[in-house]
């Protein structure tokens, strides 16, 4: 994203700071410090994962067969969309073109909404199937019970735990994602001073960028396992 002040208007030094490039640094460093953190939450799932697929390569590729490949390629492609109407939304922000960006903003939130309403499909047939970990675990898995009969229950909890913990995270993100930029929205269509600035839509654009690439990991991961 581009940082040239030249091209992007005035904008506000506020008397903390001795100049623009030190305000915005001062966004960009706190804003990725907060990544590192999530990053870092993520990576313990994801390092817990690794270890168990590495120990259970077949039983985790045999169990992969029962997420839905279509539903996660088209989430894929929806959260890839959002992350392209968002940066629209960064660029607008900068060239001072309101209903632009404001139109990028909501389009960027009705994928994320569609995220979410493919996510639930998805879920709510898992949780019916009885795949859900815990007491009422239902294991051969009704949807292919001969194919899963060698799979040991102890194993596909695993990978079910692994599998809600993971999506269920990155749902959650996506969920404080809407309402940031819902509120976003709201006050760029209200026309608040509060975000004439526009590293406040690109700092939102940072987050939200953050949350397609842990699906861009999680895709894969779970839908795309090779033998």
């Amino acid at each position: 994203m581009a940082h040239d002040a030249a091209h992007l208007g005035k904008q506000q030094v506020y008397e903390q700071f001795e100049n623009i490039d030190q305000q915005n640094e001062s966004y960009l460093v706190g804003m990725w410090s907060f990544l590192v953190t999530e990053v870092m939450f993520f990576g313990v799932l994801l390092f817990s994962y690794v270890l168990y697929r590495w120990q259970y390569q077949d039983y985790f590729y045999t169990i992969h067969k029962l997420l839905d490949v279509n539903m996660g390629a088209v989430n894929t492609v929806i959260l890839l969309s959002s992350s392209y109407s968002m940066v629209l939304a960064v660029h607008f922000a900068q060239i001072k073109k309101r209903s632009a960006q404001l139109s990028a903003l909501l389009f960027t939130i009705g994928c994320a909404f569609g995220f979410l309403i493919i996510k639930y499909f998805e879920y709510s047939h898992k949780i019916h199937a009885g795949l859900v970990p815990g007491p009422k675990f239902v294991w051969p898995a009704v949807d292919n019970p001969e194919l899963m009969a060698n799979v040991p229950a102890s194993v596909a909890q695993m990978f079910f735990s692994l599998y809600f913990a993971m999506t269920g995270l990155h749902g959650i993100h996506v969920i404080v994602g809407i309402l940031i930029l819902g509120t976003l929205s709201f006050l760029v269509w209200r026309k608040s001073s509060l975000v004439e600035d526009y590293m406040i839509t690109e700092m939102i654009g940072l987050y939200w960028h953050f949350v397609d690439l842990v699906w861009i990991f999680l895709f894969p991961l779970f839908y795309l396992m090779p033998r």
